[in-house]
């Protein structure tokens, strides 16, 4: 009988020819691999950075605060006395009465108010808990000790308090956050099925035409968990369904943004912007008056920070102080999808890489990419 003869080729046991473990180093790990290992550690150590330099130390400076009394003299010599007080923790003004000082906190102009009364031995302090719970007390244990410096005790008034099912009214925070997350995952899906950059105009337009669809969902189904499932914000339905909407579509059209610009590094770009420096400065655990002055001034220019301060103005200040938010998110949704545009537009039908493919943009083999949106 005639014995097979033995295979020549290589069979699955076959080691193959090996340069060693450094030549396996180099073919497991690839120089762009290794670049972006070293771009997540930096993206890491600043998220750790950003959220404790942020969060660590809370101290108020400034915080917007009305002051009321039956004469304008007492009113004024009273802010007089709390602008003066160490560290500068409030930045009090006199108003004509209490009606006034009530709707300056209900527009949202100040943090707070002191209605003093000098035929009682106790003023009443305004607060309002939906802005904020370490804001309001804040204010609390400030006024206190100012006013029992003086001998004089302290009422206090939520005149917009958190609901019940809004703990320290932190609700609108995690909602945005939520939100945000969407907004950056949808556009890095779409970015990693076909390609960072879009080939096209066309292929722009129909991956901002995906963001839109997904962007009314989301926003649709957060407030509907946020509201009447959990109970949790009792802001209205339709105003916070296009909140989320706006700001879900904004996120997504940045980061869509930053990937035509610089392909898969977008995506870390758009993490930076809206997760390492936008959370942290958003004011949501603490409020701007309580953050240190870098995160408080760019916390309302991003994303996280106007959507969590249009949040609460729906839910608890019937609105009032929205409009600047909004606006905000609306020039990110309009200068991403611009950017998303013009992207496509210079590309002029060449694909970029899928994420992950390991391929550069321009490459031959990019033009492989799966097609798709």
């Amino acid at each position: 009988m005639t014995q097979p003869s033995p295979p020549t080729g290589p069979t699955d046991t076959d080691p193959g020819p090996s340069g060693g473990f450094l030549a396996e180093v180099r073919d497991a790990v690839t120089i762009r691999a290794a670049v972006l290992v070293l771009g997540v550690l930096a993206l890491q150590l600043a998220f750790i950075t950003s959220y404790i330099g942020a969060f660590h130390h809370p101290e108020p400076s400034e915080i917007p605060f009305a002051v009321a009394a039956p004469a304008e003299p007492v009113a004024a010599q009273v802010a007089q006395r709390l602008g003066a007080l160490p560290g500068k923790p409030l930045d009090p003004r006199p108003v004509a009465d209490e009606a006034t000082a009530l709707a300056q906190v209900g527009n949202r102009d100040v943090d707070g108010a002191l209605i003093v009364d000098p035929a009682r031995p106790n003023d009443r302090l305004l607060v309002a808990s939906g802005a904020g719970a370490s804001l309001s007390q804040a204010l609390e244990q400030i006024v206190g000790l100012a006013e029992k410096s003086q001998g004089r005790g302290v009422v206090v008034v939520d005149v917009a308090p958190a609901g019940r099912g809004d703990s320290r009214g932190l609700s609108s925070f995690y909602l945005v956050v939520g939100w945000c997350v969407g907004g950056y995952l949808c556009a890095a899906i779409l970015a990693i099925s076909a390609g960072a950059r879009p080939a096209n105009s066309a292929r722009a337009v129909i991956r901002l035409g995906v963001l839109l669809l997904y962007s009314i969902a989301a926003g649709l189904l957060g407030t509907v968990v946020a509201g009447p499932v959990l109970g949790a914000l009792p802001g209205p339905v339709a105003a916070l369904w296009g909140l989320g909407t706006l700001v879900v579509f904004a996120v997504g059209a940045l980061t869509l943004a930053l990937q035509g610009l610089a392909g898969v590094v977008g995506i870390g770009l758009a993490i930076l912007l809206v997760v390492v420096l936008g959370n942290p400065s958003a004011g949501g655990a603490y409020p701007y008056p309580l953050l240190p002055p870098f995160w408080r001034a760019i916390g309302p220019a991003l994303p996280p920070g106007a959507g969590t301060y249009a949040a609460r103005s729906l839910t608890y200040f019937r609105g009032n102080g929205a409009a600047g938010p909004m606006l905000v998110l609306a020039a990110w949704a309009v200068a991403g999808a611009a950017v998303t545009l013009a992207c496509g537009a210079a590309r002029h039908g060449r694909p970029g890489a899928a994420v992950g493919s390991g391929l550069p943009d321009g490459t031959p083999g990019a033009a492989s990419a799966p097609s798709g949106p």
